[in-house]
């Protein structure tokens, strides 16, 4: 019998924090697992955001540029991480390989859920406001989350609820392809947006959507 080869060493270190439950919340909706086993992939249109997840990993990686097919030829960056223990980790906790339709539920640890769930809102989250011209001075925003997954919004649902008392509703539309949307309502949208940014401390985030919830609220004379 040969000798055993060394065993393979981890590149990402995966004891948990509040910055690799963000990196993976990125994951769960931006990212992509290759069907080699071992390289995991992030692709953005904010470089800020690839850069927000290759600090909170603690890697240094080259960022690649790639391009999108329309007329525009909208720049998109990208970087690929290979280590086979770290996309073993990602198994474990639930995400796969073509993973958009199909990701369910999360093994994410209690304490940091909404580190995961701020990853997940810069990633395929959203933040819209208006004022609503059927009420005067009626100022409306809303939070939502989206994914291909029904069953994943149906579990970030349920985990909220779990953690905040709050409903939601969720909605099903049709782009390019069918994805589902999660939202929140002003004082359940706030209750939410306090949680992910917690605003005594200073977390990763992506800044121009932070930006654009902390301009909406001042409108209202509200904060974070």
């Amino acid at each position: 019998m040969g000798k055993r080869g060394p065993k393979p060493k981890g590149v990402v270190d995966t004891k948990w924090s509040a910055d690799l439950a963000y990196a993976i919340g990125l994951l769960s909706s931006d990212g992509c697992l290759s069907s080699d086993g071992r390289h995991i992939t992030l692709v953005s249109k904010d470089e800020e955001q690839i850069v927000n997840f290759l600090n909170c990993l603690k890697i240094e990686l080259k960022i690649g540029k790639t391009y999108n097919g329309s007329k525009d030829k909208r720049v998109y960056y990208r970087v690929q991480v290979g280590d086979v223990l770290f996309y073993n980790f990602l198994l474990e906790l639930g995400l796969a390989s073509a993973k958009s339709k199909t990701i369910s539920s999360l093994k994410i640890p209690d304490k940091y859920f909404f580190d995961f769930l701020r990853g997940s809102f810069d990633g395929d989250g959203c933040f819209y406001s208006y004022w609503d011209p059927r009420w005067k001075s009626s100022f409306m925003f809303y939070t939502s989350f989206i994914s291909a997954s029904k069953e994943h919004i149906n579990w970030l649902r349920d985990e909220i609820f779990k953690r905040l008392k709050i409903k939601g509703h969720i909605t099903k539309a049709k782009k390019m392809n069918i994805y589902y949307q999660l939202k929140y309502a002003k004082s359940d949208s706030l209750k939410v947006l306090r949680k992910i940014y917690q605003p005594n401390k200073v977390v990763v985030c992506l800044s121009r959507k932070r930006l654009k919830i902390d301009q909406a609220l001042g409108i209202i004379g509200n904060s974070l």
